[in-house]
């Protein structure tokens, strides 16, 4: 089968009627070309099927129009709605993301990374700020907007949109303690990579510090955070430490895999033990027993990093922007 010819530009602006250079700035989102010629650029692109070449204006030095999106997870459903709120960010500037997910793998984020630069993007969005230092370097010497995201907790290279993970446990293990727990355990998964996971695991340890008090046991391992893995590790915990009155987990996923071994040992949740997460997933709502959680904004984190690239009128340096976001806990009781 003949391979059929991929419409060109010039085809586009030929249907249009209208120059070759008015087409391509029509389909670039220019201000300066009049709403009648750009509904009849898109009318036309539309018509005959035109899907652009994003990548050709890469290899000419131009901006290709592409944001790279950079994510350690897409199992996770924080990072799809990240993702979703990247997308809402992005809407009417012409522009489309497109990710790489690392697994919480250095090294392939180096790779992803480096690929994505090599595209001539219009910016990089970046989960974190804990890469290492040849990583780092890349982000540095990028020739375009880089937004890290997700984390405040360290130095960014430019801009930063996100939560501090520290004081997040913090603030978890102060409410916690107000509510009058006093015996408390962790469970939690990955922890040598996932490194926003530590940072709250250290700051609700600091907070419990600061109060006198500790963890009286914990339970780790590597690996992805699953439910399955949340109900073994609360199994072993609490059948080696019955008298704990209260379980921090790295994240909701864990802690529901926690409520469903307590349902089945028959303790009571939230009353004689209570489980809190990070995330605040709408799956909480649906567990049969309440469960604490820490609510964060992932939509609005990835709607404003994605601003930071794509509005061309924001005003500010975006080596100098930092948007703070603060998850709201709540305590399920």
């Amino acid at each position: 089968m003949a391979r059929k010819r991929r419409p060109t530009l010039s085809d586009v602006a030929a249907e249009a009627g209208v120059s070759k250079m008015t087409a391509s700035r029509a389909l670039r989102g220019a201000g300066d070309v009049s709403k009648t010629n750009a509904d009849l650029v898109r009318t036309a692109a539309k018509r005959i099927g035109y899907v652009g070449n994003p990548l050709a204006a890469s290899l000419s030095g131009k901006r290709s129009g592409l944001i790279g999106v950079v994510i350690p997870s897409l199992t996770n459903i924080v990072f799809a709605e990240v993702l979703s709120g990247i997308a809402e960010g992005i809407e009417g500037s012409g522009m489309q993301p497109v990710f790489g997910v690392t697994n919480y793998d250095p090294d392939k984020e180096y790779e992803v990374i480096r690929n994505m630069l090599s595209w001539n993007p219009a910016g990089l969005i970046v989960t974190g700020l804990d890469q290492p230092e040849d990583t780092l370097g890349l982000l540095r010497n990028a020739p375009v907007s880089v937004v890290q995201i997700m984390d405040l907790d360290g130095t960014p290279v430019s801009a930063c949109v996100g939560m501090s993970h520290h004081a997040a446990g913090a603030a978890m293990a102060e409410a916690l303690l107000a509510a009058g727990r006093t015996a408390f355990g962790y469970v939690g998964c990955g922890l040598d990579r996932d490194t926003r996971a530590r940072k709250r695991f250290e700051g609700f340890a600091a907070a419990l510090a600061r109060h006198g008090t500790g963890f009286e046991a914990t339970r780790t391992r590597e690996g992805h955070s699953t439910t399955q893995a949340g109900r073994e590790l609360t199994a072993d915990l609490m059948a080696a430490h019955p008298g704990l009155d209260c379980i921090y987990y790295s994240n909701d996923d864990l802690a529901a895999g926690g409520a469903f071994h307590c349902i089945a040992a028959g303790l009571e949740v939230p009353g004689a033990l209570l489980l809190a997460g990070f995330n605040g997933l709408d799956f909480v709502e649906s567990l049969p027993v309440r469960i604490a959680t820490s609510r964060t904004p992932r939509r609005e984190i990835g709607r404003a990093a994605a601003r930071i690239i794509v509005d061309p009128d924001r005003g500010e340096d975006p080596v100098a922007q930092r948007i703070v976001f603060s998850p709201r806990i709540d305590l399920g009781l």
